[in-house]
């Protein structure tokens, strides 16, 4: 099932991060919220993209001691069998089956994010199965990159990875971003929690959407300890411990 995300409209607030923090407070101390408002299908079609992001980093995740293994050439990792795993999580993680979806603007949007994240796969392949070497560099991070770059170009809803220490320079968050990204890791926020709101991009009305992420035991061989430390791909560490924010999946979805 999804889970409720909080959501502010943002007619008369200021996005200051003193503003945030307030509303942050006031969680923690168990106030009592409205449920959230959703904006006709965009906030729940914004949630679903960014499940869906997750699960098909997750499958990449798991499939690095295979990807990296030197000594086999075809690894199985298709499109196909990519996607498949891709969809099967997405189903695991929020109940929603892509291939029973009624046609109409969600699915389509949804089934174009699968499309671009087996295209990335599909480009991967010489270097994926490539004998006689070890890492290939074929990341969870680099996979994201890559789809929500192809899902944007085609459909014009921004899908982007971001993190207070990113290190590909498209991460680099905006203002609002870097904003959420201080909420996020404000200890009096609600760990897991997403947040939504009302904003004017380009002068035009959007929702924007941010869902934050945690590293896990995986993560830290790149982005653990010792901070500064060189890793596997040639970026210093981050320093992070199991648990702590790493960065966040933002979406800017125009409202109808």
């Amino acid at each position: 099932m999804l889970t409720r995300i909080r959501r502010e409209d943002a007619v008369g607030l200021k996005t200051s991060i003193g503003a945030e923090l307030v509303m942050a407070v006031g969680l923690a101390l168990g106030l009592l919220l409205a449920p959230p408002a959703w904006a006709g299908s965009e906030a729940e079609t914004a949630q679903l993209l960014i499940r869906l992001m997750q699960a098909g980093r997750s499958v990449v995740s798991e499939h690095q001691e295979v990807l990296n293994d030197p000594t086999r050439g075809d690894k199985g990792f298709s499109p196909e069998y990519f996607g498949d795993r891709m969809t099967e999580k997405f189903r695991e993680t929020t109940g929603v089956e892509l291939g029973r979806l009624p046609t109409g603007q969600q699915s389509t949007l949804l089934l174009t994010l699968l499309e671009a994240g087996k295209e990335v796969v599909a480009e991967a392949q010489p270097v994926i199965n490539k004998q006689g070497v070890a890492f290939k560099g074929f990341i969870p991070a680099l996979w994201g990159r890559r789809a929500a770059e192809k899902f944007t170009k085609r459909t014009g809803i921004r899908l982007k990875l971001t993190a207070t220490e990113y290190r590909f320079a498209g991460n680099k968050p905006d203002e609002f971003e870097a904003s959420v990204l201080r909420l996020f890791s404000d200890s009096r926020y609600p760990k897991g929690q997403e947040y939504s709101k009302s904003a004017t991009v380009d002068g035009r009305p959007v929702l924007r959407v941010m869902a934050p992420e945690y590293a896990g035991a995986k993560c830290l061989k790149c982005h653990g300890e010792p901070k500064g430390e060189r890793d596997i791909t040639g970026m210093r560490k981050e320093g992070y411990k199991e648990g702590d924010l790493a960065g966040a999946i933002s979406v800017v979805m125009p409202v109808r």
